[in-house]
């Protein structure tokens, strides 16, 4: 019987370790590599050639987000699986657009990570609803198939005002960068809430990174601001 070849990405090693024991004592699968940050798993992804990668999204050096794309771009026929803390819709739009077959949250890897390693393997959409927000569950209702790219989730004006406000600047500072009125700008703001479904800056910065429009890094304008 030929195994279904898997690759885990994640920046907790313990995580990784425990994961590498769950997979590796199924009869059908087996861990070929393991990565600590998102250009490791592009690396080892295509070093390897895996039939599924069991990717977390907030990883040092390259988001998962990312990764997922380059390695569904060099690597078509390696089926991806998200798992991760990131229990809201944002984030599961975006996993699915850049690529990824399947998305489960990690309070649940326990009793869902094999089923859906195994879907994911076959061709199958795996989304653990079980586990998973009723915004996350609205989306797929809303949206049940394939998105197209993260970025096409949002309007030119909409990416603006989102990567000024992810790299800490105020409303007033946004609004005149943008040449636009303050009241514009929350408007924008309230609408970015509504459609990612994130509220706090700090959820906005970490979409803006995982999507690529901002770089890592510590940003001067962010400390203090809510």
């Amino acid at each position: 019987m030929q195994k279904i070849r898997v690759v885990i990405a994640d920046d907790h090693a313990v995580l990784r370790a425990g994961l590498r024991l769950l997979i590796n004592t199924q009869p059908d699968m087996i861990v070929v590599a393991e990565a600590g940050d998102g250009m490791a798993a592009v690396r080892q992804a295509t070093e390897t050639k895996p039939d599924v990668v069991v990717m977390d999204i907030t990883m040092p050096a390259m988001g998962g987000i990312q990764a997922i794309e380059q390695i569904r771009q060099a690597l078509p026929q390696t089926q991806i699986l998200v798992l991760t803390m990131h229990d809201d819709s944002a984030y599961l739009r975006s996993a699915l657009a850049a690529g990824a077959s399947g998305y489960v949250v990690k309070k649940s890897a326990d009793s869902e990570l094999i089923s859906a390693i195994t879907a994911v393997h076959r061709g199958q959409m795996f989304v653990d609803l079980a586990s998973s927000s009723g915004a996350i569950q609205q989306a797929l209702l809303k949206e049940p198939g394939r998105l197209g790219d993260p970025k096409s989730l949002l309007s030119h004006r909409e990416k603006a005002v989102l990567t000024l406000v992810a790299e800490g600047y105020t409303n007033q500072e946004v609004a005149d960068r943008l040449c636009l009125s303050v009241k514009t700008i929350e408007t924008y703001r309230m609408r970015l809430a509504e459609k990612l479904g994130l509220r706090t800056r700090a959820d906005l910065t970490r979409y803006a990174l995982e999507i690529g429009l901002i770089g890592p890094g510590r940003f001067p304008h962010q400390e203090g601001l809510a």
